[in-house]
């Protein structure tokens, strides 16, 4: 494998069928829009990070409710410059444990940062969790944004758009093929006389572009099985999505479906009706003026859309029962209808899930 060089097509992951896994096939379908939420599952408005309290109960609330996912950040080190610790987890960890709590809702990473990771190893972690989680993860990647955090992995900030294919190849066949062989630059060679298992559930986790990852587009459309990225001015997604196809189809890819996703911070308002509003760090909106804005995405061919109600000075279990009345029902989950809607201090109060108690311990 020679990482110094960009092919569109990494090998073996051409004809690859993400549409039969079940986590993918709940998120994404054509003309359909899904609704996912990043994690925590809780607001910290003022700190860096969360407290993780009842973070178990809540995952539980927002699988019952029937949200399409729920996305993991992959932040190793806290930089005090960029002031947001995530789920403070380890994502992988994290998916783990989620997985033995919910039923149905996706479990995806968004994403996980391929520069700093150790492809073979990580090929073993995602496909333990497909099968330990009956085919719900999806693997969201990432090049990274926070500089600080390269050297203390000893890998240059510069070059991780070819660090990052490279351990894509590797991560790709150790996963998918069968006694693999290959030769990488920074991650090693395998003659093929070993097999590294489980294989995935369905021949193939789906693999996200979280951004471009450092990549051409046409290398994205080409080796991942769709893309989210930030949330554009709305006059401006049509046109994004419009890119996006058209990538699709000049990589000889036009019949297959690669979703197109959004993501961001939500600061979703008291009042249901507040206008939607764009801001520096996301969107300000109210649960009905935010459902209106995703119908016009979802017209223009947005396929999910990953919210952050981090920033919002409410209390999560009210987030979510605005969401659950106002946006699930118009924008269910594949193959899901969304339950009836809660209210705050209604079913969804962590105290009363009707399912075993779930530690709640941060």
């Amino acid at each position: 494998m020679n990482a110094n060089s960009e092919s569109i097509l990494d090998s073996g992951t051409r004809c690859v069928d993400a549409s039969r896994h079940p986590g993918f096939m709940r998120l994404f379908a054509r003309d359909q829009l899904t609704i996912g939420l990043i994690m925590p599952l809780e607001t910290y408005p003022d700190g860096p990070g969360p407290t993780m309290r009842h973070h178990l109960d809540m995952a539980i609330a927002a699988d019952e409710a029937g949200f399409g996912a729920l996305w993991m950040r992959d932040i190793p080190f806290f930089d005090p410059n960029y002031g947001d610790l995530g789920q403070v987890f380890e994502p992988l960890v994290y998916i783990a444990a989620l997985a033995t709590v919910t039923r149905s809702i996706t479990i995806g990473t968004a994403g996980i940062v391929l520069p700093l990771r150790e492809p073979k190893l990580l090929a073993k972690q995602v496909t333990s969790l497909d099968h330990l989680s009956a085919g719900r993860m999806l693997l969201g990647l990432s090049s990274g944004d926070r500089p600080s955090e390269y050297p203390l992995f000893d890998v240059d900030f510069d070059t991780r758009g070819e660090r990052f294919r490279d351990a894509f190849q590797v991560y790709r066949t150790v996963a998918e093929q069968n006694f693999p062989t290959f030769e990488s630059s920074s991650f090693g060679r395998s003659l093929g006389g070993l097999d590294m298992l489980p294989k995935p559930l369905f021949g193939h986790v789906p693999v996200l572009g979280i951004g471009r990852a450092q990549q051409s587009p046409q290398w994205v459309a080409s080796n991942m099985d769709g893309m989210i990225g930030s949330t554009p001015p709305l006059d401006k997604i049509p046109d994004r999505v419009a890119d996006w196809r058209r990538t699709v189809d000049e990589v000889g890819l036009g019949d297959t479906f690669r979703p197109f996703g959004i993501a961001g911070y939500l600061d979703l308002t008291k009042d249901r009706d507040h206008p939607f509003e764009r801001l520096a760090s996301g969107i300000r909106s109210g649960s009905r003026s935010l459902a209106r804005f995703l119908e016009s995405a979802r017209s223009a061919g947005v396929n999910h859309a990953a919210l952050n109600p981090k920033i919002t000075r409410r209390p999560y279990s009210e987030i979510l029962a605005d969401l659950q009345e106002d946006v699930l029902p118009l924008f269910p989950s594949i193959g899901c209808q969304a339950s009836s809607p809660a209210r705050a201090n209604d079913t969804l109060s962590p105290t009363q899930n009707q399912r075993p108690a779930a530690s709640t311990a941060a």
